[in-house]
This record gives structure tokens, sequence and C-alpha cells, in this order.
């Protein structure tokens, strides 16, 4: 695989700072909402919302919103209409970015995404100017934990991972987008518990980016998943680690 997500990798090295714990529970429901929506309540018939309801258990998010989060789709509870959108842009340094969202009001979303990247020496491209400089692919992201490598591979190769990469202190593991069900069960049964399992915009290739560019870049993503209605940002920049106490 060319491009593991660099974006995630810093995401994790800076996730004991980030205190936003609301922010990150409003966007994982809201996916949890979507999906009740798409496939039904029953996350053993919806694998897009058993990966939802694995990923809100993973960042601790508290059982009665989820249950919750899953009535207000299926329509047992009053709830918003989201609709499902993706922004193709460009940032700082040429750097592509597949940003999605999950909108009740998607011009006002457009707007706001817009004007983020505009403030961040970046702008907002049409479908497909940077769409095919990506893949779409299931990643997951289990924590090392001191586990040997082998011991990981072995579950996710036979059931169905395509890739498999150690990270610092996590293993990132890719699928085919159908697999990543199928491939996060299989770990599952095997004691290994994901940190997050989702699909993502591999970049075939990456651009580097370093000093004030780096700097530039890492506000801008960061400016943009704060908005509300953004739920994941994909890019194909690679820069050392060390720039990151830059953003």
């Amino acid at each position: 695989m060319a491009g593991h997500s660099k974006w995630k990798q810093i995401k994790h090295y800076k996730a004991a700072a980030d205190a936003k714990r609301g922010a990150i529970f409003t966007k994982l429901l809201r996916e949890i909402t979507v999906a009740a929506k798409a496939g039904g309540g029953d996350p053993d018939g919806n694998p897009r919302l058993r990966t939802a309801i694995d990923n809100a258990k993973a960042q601790s998010c508290p059982k009665e919103n989820i249950e919750r989060a899953i009535k207000k789709g299926t329509g047992e509870l009053e709830g918003v209409d989201y609709t499902e959108v993706l922004y193709e842009a460009y940032g700082p340094g040429g750097v592509a970015l597949m940003i999605q969202a999950l909108s009740d009001n998607p011009t006002r979303t457009v707007a706001e995404v817009r004007a983020k990247l505009s403030r961040g020496g970046g702008n907002l491209g049409t479908s497909n100017s940077v769409a095919f400089m990506f893949d779409r692919k299931g990643q997951i992201t289990v924590p090392a934990n001191g586990r040997d490598e082998d011991a990981v591979m072995e579950p996710i190769l036979e059931a169905g991972a395509e890739d498999f990469a150690r990270e610092d202190e996590h293993f990132v593991i890719t699928t085919a987008p159908a697999d990543l069900h199928a491939v996060s069960r299989a770990l599952e049964a095997a004691g290994l518990v994901a940190s997050e399992a989702a699909l993502a915009w591999i970049p075939r290739s990456t651009v580097r980016v370093e000093g004030t560019t780096a700097e530039q870049l890492l506000k801008l993503l960061e400016a943009i998943e704060d908005l509300d209605d953004v739920q994941k940002v994909d890019a194909n920049f690679d820069m050392d680690m060390s720039e990151m106490s830059a953003g």
C-alpha cells in the first residue's frame, strides 16, 4: 500500500492532549444514526452500524447515548435527517484532501468548509479533482500494547486483510471495503480490540511537506475536523514526525 494516513498517525500521537470528548461523541453518534437509518437498527445485520457502535465504545461513549442514536436512525425517536457529503480539496503544498461530512444542511456545510480552506491556504476542488489520487479502503487501527506482529497478522490475513503495517504504537490494517466488517470480527475473536475501524481514502502516493507548509497544513486539517458536520479528513501528505509539534 503506497500511503497510510499520516494525518491519522498524527492524530493518535496528539490524542492524549485532546480534550474534545464531547465533539468526538457527537461525530460518532451521528454516524450511528445515519448507519441505523440506512441499514436498520440491528447491528448483527448491519455491518456499518456494528462498526459505528464499536468505534463509539472504543471512545467510551455512554451506552444510553448509543442506544438513543440508533433509535433516532430507525425513527423510534425524533431525529435530524443527515445527508452524506464528500468534498475534494487542495491544502498547502498541493496536498490533496478528501473531506467526509454528515450534514443536515449541505449548503451551510460547504460554506464552512470553503471558508476554512480559504483561510488556511487551501481551496475547494470539483468532483473527481483529487479522488483519482486515492483508493477507497477499510482501515482498522489496533493499539500494539507490546503484542507480537505475527500474532496480530495471522488472524487478519486469514479473514481477508490486504495490508498490515506497524505505525508507532499502533497496527494499521487495510481491507477491501466489503471486508472491513469480517476482518474487524476476526480481530475481536482473537481478543484484539480496535481503537477505530472505518472506510477511508488511502493515498496512492504522497506529497512531502516541511517547515511552515507543514505547520499551515496541520492547522488547516484541525480546523476542518473541528467543524461539527465533518466526520473525517484523509490527505496524501508525508512529513517528519518532528514537524507535528509545529501544528
